[in-house]
């Protein structure tokens, strides 16, 4: 006897179709055929011990289940279900005319008890208007309920799951509000700048990175805080609006890392890795291609502390996702795009020891070593980074000062002004909506400056011996200061202020 059942496998972060075939009566030893990865392989043991312990009995024939389309790859524990009921239908155990309404997913404990699966947002974003509702595990219900227009059905077992399709059993659709659910969430935050004392000066360079979405390095020793205020920068930037949501909650969703219990991804990503990561955890990758940090760092921050200690292999692929936003990854049979907007944050010490250029303390490396440092961070990926930021250590007397600062709410709704007058500015170029962006011929055409201002940048280059390089970022930045300050023209102030935020492009910077 023949059985049909409808499930569904992700590529990326979009699902597609799969149809899961099972015979019961076939001469033929037993298999799971259409290209499954070694987990699906297993599903067969699982799901004969599983039918086993659920009171059910597994067929003395063979059983041969085939994954279609056959020419895909198909991976994970997601199918135990499936496989299951189509076991239990082929064999005559399950007469349920709902299975084909049904989408169904999820993996098989031994017992017979659902495990929670991967990827529900894509897979129930393909189910709907193609299948009357989601049959999965109680724990990915709220997930797969943000969905709307589709029956969710959390079940706990495989026996509840056979209860639900025979009809002895009544399971009343998972259902939320999915605006209410991302508004009550909505930029809840715990870190605030109200509870940092002193780095006035930081404060404001990390207020112009996120009003114009630049990339940014801290400079400074050990114990300044560069860490602690990079956390708190996605306090400051502008609130996830719904469609960012779901779409970092699909990333999250495929990677298996969505935390939020109610399945939503309602603040923007911090992602923090460590020096020690490879170049595919990074960028992502591996078989059956997941998801890296720049890609679960979407729609938010990644953060590279002590940037020199990483690999230069995994700092030269940072170079294509910070330009194009999204990573293309290919293999034989296919390749899949996971998107990557996120501001690139980075912090590192100015050099080995970590004192150089500290104001009480003194350097102890040899000579070179402080160029050689930081020539571990090649050019091009310094090109990317607009605002070299040096951070000095806090006085007792500010540590101690307690008192609460300006709060992170504060600079957000400067931040968001600043990005609506962005938003207006490039309102015909809809893949521009930061000034960060910009084209370099586009940063001529909107920064235009005055000539008092041109001979002030045209110095202040010569004399600080700043590099070709850092002429667009200057502008760049001076525009996200003028907005800032609700200026139409950018000011002799502006392009000042700016100039500062270029550390590292000076040539006696390390000397």
């Amino acid at each position: 006897m023949l059985a049909k059942i409808y499930g569904s496998a992700v590529q990326g972060v979009q699902a597609y179709p799969v149809t899961i075939e099972v015979s019961v009566g076939s001469n033929n030893e037993s298999a799971i055929v259409g290209l499954p990865d070694s987990a699906v392989k297993e599903s067969m043991f699982r799901m004969e011990t599983a039918v086993k312990q659920s009171g059910f009995r597994m067929p003395r024939q063979r059983v041969v289940v085939n994954l279609a389309p056959a020419d895909v790859r198909k991976e994970g524990s997601a199918y135990d279900l499936p496989i299951a009921l189509g076991v239990l239908q082929a064999s005559g155990q399950l007469a349920a005319d709902k299975l084909s309404d049904y989408l169904i997913m999820g993996e098989l404990s031994l017992d017979g008890s659902l495990r929670p699966i991967k990827g529900v947002l894509p897979i129930a974003i393909e189910a709907r208007g193609k299948f009357k509702g989601f049959l999965l595990p109680r724990e990915n219900a709220d997930e797969g309920a943000i969905v709307s227009g589709l029956d969710v059905i959390g079940v706990d077992s495989l026996s509840q799951a056979v209860d639900f399709l025979e009809g002895r059993c009544s399971i009343e659709p998972r259902v939320k509000d999915t605006r209410e659910l991302f508004f009550a969430n909505l930029g809840q935050y715990e870190e605030d700048f109200s509870h940092v004392q002193g780095q006035e000066n930081i404060k404001r360079a990390l207020e112009i990175a996120a009003a114009g979405g630049h990339n940014a390095i801290m400079i400074g020793p050990p114990g300044a805080g560069k860490t602690m205020l990079a956390r708190r920068l996605p306090s400051i930037l502008p609130p996830l609006d719904l469609r960012e949501s779901l779409e970092t909650t699909k990333i999250h969703s495929v990677a298996g890392k969505l935390s939020s219990a109610d399945g939503l991804v309602t603040t923007r990503p911090f992602r923090s890795p460590h020096h020690t990561i490879s170049d595919v955890a990074l960028v992502g990758g591996g078989n059956v291609p997941q998801p890296g940090e720049i890609s679960l760092a979407h729609n938010g921050v990644l953060f590279l502390d002590e940037l020199p200690e990483f690999k230069r292999s995994v700092l030269e692929v940072l170079r294509q996702p910070l330009e194009e936003r999204r990573i293309s990854i290919s293999r034989a049979r296919f390749t899949v795009e996971f998107p990557s907007s996120f501001m690139l944050i980075a912090s590192m010490n100015p050099c080995p020891c970590g004192y150089y250029n500290h104001p009480e303390k003194d350097c102890v490396c040899a000579p070179g070593t402080v160029q050689r440092y930081l020539n571990r961070i090649s050019g091009p990926l310094l090109d990317r980074i607009d605002l070299h930021v040096e951070v000095t250590p806090v006085s007792f007397e500010k540590i101690a000062h307690q008192q609460r600062t300006e709060s992170s709410e504060k600079i957000r709704q400067r931040v968001m002004a600043a990005r609506e007058r962005q938003r207006a500015r490039f309102a015909e170029h809809p893949a521009i909506f930061c000034n960060a962006m910009m084209p370099s011929p586009m940063v001529t055409e909107v920064c235009g400056i005055q000539p008092s201002g041109l001979n002030l940048l045209k110095t202040a280059m010569q004399r600080l011996g700043l590099s070709a390089r850092a002429y667009d970022r200057i502008l760049k930045v001076s525009r996200t200061i003028a907005d800032l300050a609700a200026s139409e023209e950018i000011a002799n102030e502006h392009l000042a202020e700016a100039i500062q935020y270029r550390s590292l492009d000076r040539e006696n910077w390390a000397g």
